[in-house]
């Protein structure tokens, strides 16, 4: 059929002049074939040549130590440098005004909002509260640039802020996701982070990316603390997941059994703070009389629950 035929044929040769393990010329020829009715013979075809030669080499130069003092090895990740003078509100409140003004696919505005995202990490959560209150306004295409900086500033201050603005309901309900998304990302959680929002979970307009969000920073964090689960914080986010296991996972109807679901799965998601909690899943998987759905997800959650700690042995044989 024509759907076989070859349309494109393209072919690249090249002669290499190499000396002393140094390119010193070469030569290419490339030449394609586009064949649209390969019945007809008709088609177009272009050659392109293209010749490189070495002119010079350059010997090789020395520095003195003293012009590299400055330099120095790191990895490609994003640096700027450290603010070393108080960094105040009202400076900050300026920096947003000035993100309104700005044009919004300038580098003058990637720039500023760089800036605002590193100076809120220097502000207290008394400091930010005043921000807000001082800065939540929209500009002019109803951007707040203050809400989308928020999350990258990855700091407990900031954390908590984002919190209470969730718990309030001062911001709509896009960004309230695009919140528990970002907690993600967060590459240092504290214990003050997650106790902030441990309450949250409570909630009965609590989300789906409430419960991941939440329990993606306490599996970072438990990452970086071996004794995680002796902390209130870690405690107290596994009290509330626990409470809704109910000890066996029974659901009453569909609404409950969605919930259950994503009780489960925030559970494996959480990690090694979930042991506490391997029993209860233990019993969710073994009874029968329970939706195999929830019964496959009991064994799902168990997933980042490391087998040294021996809740392996807890898992029943599922049939």
């Amino acid at each position: 059929s024509q759907s076989e035929q070859q349309i494109l044929a393209s072919q690249l040769e090249c002669v290499q002049n190499i000396k002393d393990g140094v390119l010193e010329e070469a030569e290419c020829t490339e030449s394609d074939r586009v064949t649209l009715f390969p019945h007809q013979g008709g088609g177009a075809e272009t050659q392109t040549r293209s010749s490189l030669k070495l002119l010079q080499v350059q010997t090789e130069t020395f520095h003195n130590r003293g012009d590299s003092e400055d330099l120095y090895v790191t990895n490609i990740l994003y640096e700027r440098e450290v603010t070393k003078r108080e960094v105040t509100g009202g400076e900050v409140t300026e920096l947003v005004w000035k993100l309104c003004l700005a044009h919004s696919a300038s580098y003058e505005t990637a720039d500023l909002f760089m800036t605002l995202v590193f100076e809120l990490r220097h502000l207290s959560l008394e400091a930010l509260r005043a921000l807000w209150q001082r800065s939540s306004f929209k500009c002019r295409d109803n951007w707040q640039p203050l809400i989308d900086a928020l999350p990258s500033c990855a700091t407990e201050a900031c954390v908590v802020l984002i919190k209470d603005l969730i718990a309030s309901g001062e911001v709509e309900e896009d960004k309230v996701e695009y919140f528990f998304w970002s907690f993600t990302f967060i590459s240092n959680p504290t214990s003050g982070m997650i106790e902030s929002l441990a309450p949250l979970l409570k909630s009965p307009r609590a989300s789906q990316s409430c419960f991941l969000g939440v329990t993606a920073l306490l599996h970072r964090f438990c990452s970086a603390h071996s004794s995680c689960d002796r902390v209130p914080a870690v405690q107290s986010v596994m009290r509330t997941l626990g409470e809704f296991l109910g000890g066996n996972c029974t659901v009453q109807d569909s609404e409950h059994l969605r919930k259950m679901r994503l009780v489960l799965k925030a559970i494996g998601n959480a990690g090694l703070a979930a042991a506490s909690l391997a029993p209860a899943l233990s019993s969710c998987a073994s009874l029968k009389s329970h939706p195999m759905e929830i019964r496959l997800a009991a064994v799902q959650a168990f997933r980042r629950i490391p087998c040294s700690l021996r809740v392996c042995d807890l898992l029943p044989e599922v049939t």
